[in-house]
């Protein structure tokens, strides 16, 4: 008989865990009672919160689309349709009306064109090797592209939604209102603070959409570490419980990761034959620093790649780095909950009184593309226009500095604006 080894069970993983996998606040229920009305679901919830699972578990076969720094619409729907064998060529847009071509790429792409009442054809021609011509159809609306998805019998699933720039989140709120009165719904999962965010950027969504929070309570916590130790035979002391559960900040991934360490710091690597009981302090504070460690890499090119955007903005380092200074010296609540402009102005206004209100705003707006990596990923920490809130969208930053000692760059980059103050150019921003 296999023996369950404790990386089934505990950690971060592309697929469900089922070992420790719990349907917290009766969430997976409640999701499956929209996804059978007429309606789009928006669930929000920061990174490693446990959407993917969540998704993954109750919207079989989906057809997931996910959004990085500088994808637009348009590159939502091309992608979307690519999977189902479909090339969407797109020569103009304007709102919902696409002037463009849809062409069949594959034999399933020219069934789900023919379901639709459009001849698409791949004629063959001998020769060495196989050559396909495809037939493409004239577009001039999100009539077409619904109609593929729904005959595809799949749900359109956008992941991610928070790397949208603003400009194109708004234009997607829109089309989710054409959508609807196609008979396209949507789920939309990504992170954001303020509640119905989509309703916000578009009101004719009201009534059209249904927003869910992923959201992990202290019970929620304590139930994945007690169902996930009692299939390994493994008893964890309440007190070490507390502090996974103090340590995690809601995160279910954070705890995921912080109790597989705990157990190979025990050298727990599978199921026991009879309970083992864990109270030994020691191998959570291991765990923790292993952890954090592990994070080390990560948040130091988070604090480069910051640095090297930074730095590229002439006239705008002072600005920038008093900015960077208090978010990331933020207390652990005003990072999870919000982190006004009115109080990253205050004190960086304190610091530096040549800093303004409006110039503030502006850099706050153009923090998320200083942080990203090549490919669009990387977003730490967002600010959300709607209540002008800074949130950390990646919460293993606050676990991380609560267990190692940072050195941030910001200090230097502000050391350095401060003494090229006499040149006037560099008070451009202030």
């Amino acid at each position: 008989m296999h023996k369950l080894l404790s990386h089934e069970v505990f950690g971060m993983s592309n697929k469900i865990l089922s070992y420790s996998y719990i349907d917290r606040g009766n969430l997976d229920i409640e999701v499956q009672k929209y996804l059978k009305r007429p309606t789009h679901i928006a669930l929000r919830g920061e990174s490693k919160c446990g959407k993917s699972w969540f998704r993954q578990k109750n919207i079989m076969n989906g057809l997931v689309v996910q959004c990085r720094y500088g994808k637009s619409v348009i590159d939502i729907y091309i992608d979307a349709l690519s999977q189902l064998g479909i090339k969407l060529t797109v020569e103009q847009s304007t709102g919902t009306k696409i002037k463009g071509r849809i062409e069949a790429d594959t034999s399933f792409g020219t069934a789900l064109l023919a379901k639709i009442g459009i001849k698409a054809g791949i004629e063959s021609e001998l020769s060495e090797d196989k050559k396909h011509r495809t037939v493409g159809q004239d577009i001039n609306d999100l009539r077409f592209i619904s109609k593929l998805i729904i005959q595809s019998e799949r749900k359109l699933i956008i992941e991610d939604f928070h790397y949208l720039s603003i400009e194109q989140r708004k234009l997607f709120a829109f089309d989710l209102k054409t959508l609807w009165d196609y008979g396209c719904f949507v789920v939309i999962i990504g992170v954001w603070s303020q509640s119905n965010m989509l309703t916000y950027l578009n009101q004719d969504l009201s009534g059209r959409i249904t927003e869910l929070s992923v959201y992990w309570s202290t019970e929620d916590l304590l139930s994945v570490i007690n169902k996930g130790s009692n299939v390994l035979k493994v008893e964890l002391s309440t007190e070490i419980k507390n502090q996974l559960v103090d340590s995690c900040f809601g995160n279910i991934g954070i705890l995921q990761q912080l109790i597989l360490f705990l157990l190979d710091e025990a050298n727990i690597l599978e199921e026991q034959k009879s309970t083992i009981f864990i109270d030994k302090k020691d191998f959570f504070e291991s765990a923790a620093m292993k952890y954090a460690e592990q994070l080390n890499a990560l948040y130091q090119q988070f604090a480069r790649t910051v640095s090297s955007g930074i730095r590229k903005r002439k006239d705008s380092t002072g600005i920038y780095a008093h900015a960077m200074a208090v978010i990331v010296d933020a207390s652990d609540e005003k990072l999870l909950n919000g982190l006004n402009l009115d109080e990253i102005y205050r004190i960086s206004h304190s610091r530096q009184p040549r800093i303004q209100k409006i110039n503030m705003r502006t850099i706050l707006t153009k923090l998320e593309e200083i942080q990203v990596d090549n490919d669009g990923r990387g977003l730490v920490i967002a600010f959300n226009e709607a209540n002008e809130d800074i949130i950390a969208v990646d919460r293993q930053l606050l676990f991380y500095r609560k267990y190692l000692t940072v050195k941030w760059p910001w200090e230097d980059l502000i050391s350095e604006s401060e003494a090229a103050l006499d040149d006037p150019k560099q008070l451009k921003l202030f």
